[in-house]
């Protein structure tokens, strides 16, 4: 076997494991994932699974980042080409409630599960789902201020509130979703968006 083609295989043996991961912490949360149940569930030995990060720790932290690029391609990508402010708030706001409204993740919203999970227990896990959290609201402040300067938006607009508004609105959704399993919840978040974003 070439030394490529083993590399090859790793990666996509590295990536069968984040997405199974992924897949189980979603539903049942990050402190769900056992090298025994991935490597049962994936016809590996348990060794094989550790081989491929090391620690625990390590294995959520990847998940953590597998998760994240699911996310960005759900809901940033489809804003990216959107004009800068409230243009694209509004593409952000809609792919958000359909990326949550789809199921995208077994379990909703993956760091809104993390959040709850690790938001009392500092550590390196705690920390990366809270700098997800935080560069989420930045960029949502960065289009809030961008629509507020172009006039699109109040005079006076506050850019954090705004953002802590979006961001309680579908924390609000995902709770309806995956609680409730309110078939109302998706037309009610983009009743609430229109409300505060106009349009």
């Amino acid at each position: 076997m070439s030394p490529r083609r083993s590399a090859a295989e790793a990666l996509g043996t590295r990536s069968a494991i984040l997405d199974r991961s992924v897949a189980i912490a979603s539903a049942e949360g990050l402190e769900g994932l056992t090298i025994g149940r991935l490597a049962l569930e994936l016809d590996m030995s348990k060794s094989g699974v550790l081989g491929h990060f090391g620690t625990k720790e390590a294995l959520q932290l990847a998940v953590l980042e597998r998760a994240d690029e699911v996310f960005r391609a759900e809901v940033w990508e489809p804003a990216r080409q959107a004009a800068p402010g409230l243009p694209r708030l509004r593409v952000l706001c809609e792919a958000w409630i359909s990326y949550l409204e789809r199921e995208v993740f077994p379990g909703g919203c993956f760091f809104v599960a993390a959040a709850h999970e690790f938001d009392g227990r500092p550590g390196p896990v705690r920390d990366a789902v809270e700098a997800r959290f935080a560069a989420w609201r930045a960029r949502l402040r960065k289009e809030a201020r961008r629509a507020a300067e172009a006039g699109d938006l109040p005079s006076g607009t506050d850019a954090d509130l705004l953002a802590f508004e979006l961001t309680g609105l579908v924390m609000a959704l995902n709770h309806a979703v995956q609680l409730h399993r309110d078939p109302e919840a998706g037309h009610l978040a983009r009743r609430a968006v229109r409300a505060r974003l106009g349009g």
